[in-house]
């Protein structure tokens, strides 16, 4: 098994942080897996070196031993970014993605004056192709997703409830949801542990 802790160097490490970093390396121990170390730095504005060694420093201080053979890492989301857009790409080509070219500020009107919160998939069906600014959004299909939980059993939800999210930031950049799920691809995440 190959569990994964994947903080935002954002700000303090903070004890939730603490106890989900401390359960993956339990049970990496316990079940003979591997513990990886991923730093989720694709948020630019708000990451600092100082934040990251915060964190790596936190986890010596646990006991999370990084010289030991069941621990893996740090990577750093951000030199993944060319397989984020890629994927990204490969999206929007197979019909799963869409541009779109409101502003945060038009969204928020569009909500205001239809009752309903968030993004309400105005650019869906316009066509739109890439442009300085647009942001790619996947198109959340219908339907009913079913995640099954060890804890909780299956967990079942209406598509619906999801908005049609950002994938590409209008600047290009990969937006953390699309990485995060790339990269435990890449790095055969078989465990998500979190608080």
């Amino acid at each position: 098994p190959r569990y994964r802790f994947a903080p935002s160097p954002t700000g303090f490490f903070h004890v939730g942080g603490a106890r989900t970093a401390l359960y993956n390396w339990a049970l990496a121990q316990r079940e003979g897996g591997v513990f990886v170390l991923r730093i989720e730095d694709t948020d630019e504005s708000r990451n600092s070196p100082e934040w990251t060694s915060g964190i790596i420093d936190a986890l010596a201080w646990l006991g999370i031993d990084s010289t030991s053979p069941q621990f893996e890492g740090p990577y750093f989301q951000s030199q993944n970014s060319k397989e984020h857009v890629a994927a990204a790409h490969r999206l929007y080509e197979e019909g799963h993605a869409y541009y779109c070219d409101l502003t945060s500020e038009q969204i928020q009107e569009r909500a205001k004056a239809s009752g309903k919160q968030g993004y309400d998939g105005y650019s869906r069906d316009r066509g739109l192709e890439p442009g300085a600014g647009r942001v790619l959004r996947f198109r959340v299909p219908e339907g009913t997703t079913v995640i099954r939980d060890l804890v909780r059993g299956d967990v079942e939800f209406e598509n619906s409830s999801i908005e049609d999210f950002v994938l590409l930031r209008g600047n290009g950049s990969p937006m953390f949801l699309l990485a995060n799920v790339i990269d435990d691809i890449e790095m055969r995440i078989t465990n998500v542990v979190r608080a």
